[in-house]
């Protein structure tokens, strides 16, 4: 087998090159951020920093191609934030209603409304309002970009779960779409592909 970028990046991070374990880590982070961030809310950085701490110190037992990695980091993360989420549970959370209200859109800025289903974060509150784990997998297939066999060992489900739950996640955000944009030209669930990148 011909060793690709990726194989030599490894190696090299494996030995400690810390130039190349950054390219590793520039390759995947800006995909967790979106995946942590949309099911994790204000838990994403300590989960998204537990994540590359557990990557940092299991790198030497790591062994695959870009594809495994990419599973391997996501698999990990997903352990991060249930661990975190269960920690949340058992503290109060403070709620800053001046924030809440300020995030709220306002009821006549429709322009604003629409110019909003078009940008990245729209797209992925649309996917965080989706069951917990539609949202998931969606997420996972769609942002993260995993295999269905690796979203499957992730989420503990058969692949065929896993495309059953990845297909009425996406219908619903269809109808979802459908709902918020009814006097535009529909997008469909190409358009939140687009909008959320693989």
């Amino acid at each position: 087998m011909v060793p690709t970028d990726f194989d030599a990046r490894m190696a090299a991070a494996k030995a400690g090159d810390e130039g190349a374990f950054v390219e590793l880590f520039r390759s995947i982070q800006p995909a967790l951020l979106r995946y942590l961030n949309t099911l994790g809310g204000g838990l994403a950085e300590d989960a998204a920093s537990e994540t590359w701490v557990n990557v940092v110190r299991s790198l030497h037992k790591f062994s695959g191609d870009e594809r495994g990695f990419r599973s391997w980091v996501f698999t990990i993360a997903h352990s991060r934030l249930r661990d975190a989420q269960r920690s949340a549970v058992r503290m109060p959370v403070p709620v800053d209603t001046d924030d809440y209200l300020r995030s709220r859109p306002s009821a006549v800025d429709v322009l604003g409304e629409v110019e909003e289903m078009f940008s990245t974060e729209s797209a992925l509150a649309l996917i965080g309002t989706l069951p917990p784990e539609q949202a998931e997998i969606v997420l996972l297939r769609h942002v993260a970009g995993l295999e269905v066999s690796h979203v499957a060992q992730i989420v503990g489900k058969k692949p065929g779960a896993v495309r059953v739950s990845a297909h009425r996640g996406l219908k619903r955000l269809a109808d979802l779409l459908a709902g918020r944009e009814a006097h535009s030209t529909p997008q469909g669930c190409n358009g939140i592909d687009a909008r959320i990148g693989n």
